[in-house]
């Protein structure tokens, strides 16, 4: 039961990478393209934390806590760039 409910979160993660990615590539503004990026790590850190279960390995937790981080701190500074500049 607990692998059948791994892989259909699998696919709906995969789906939603699609997705985002597709935007992040038709997207008309610059902040459609943050937010699609935005959208991405977080597809991005559910795939780590994916793995990390099935592989049974916690280090993998500590590689999407700082993924997380600085896709934050990275987001944040494009979004004030994108706003009045550094």
């Amino acid at each position: 039961m607990v692998e059948t409910l791994i892989v259909i979160a699998a696919t709906l993660t995969g789906a939603a990478f699609l997705l985002a990615l597709w935007r992040f590539l038709k997207g008309p503004s610059a902040a459609d393209r943050v937010v699609a990026f935005d959208g991405l790590t977080i597809v991005s850190i559910t795939m780590i934390i994916l793995i990390a279960f099935v592989e049974g390995r916690g280090i993998y937790l500590d590689v999407a806590l700082v993924y997380a981080l600085l896709s934050f701190l990275g987001v944040i500074a494009v979004a004030r760039y994108l706003e009045r500049g550094f």
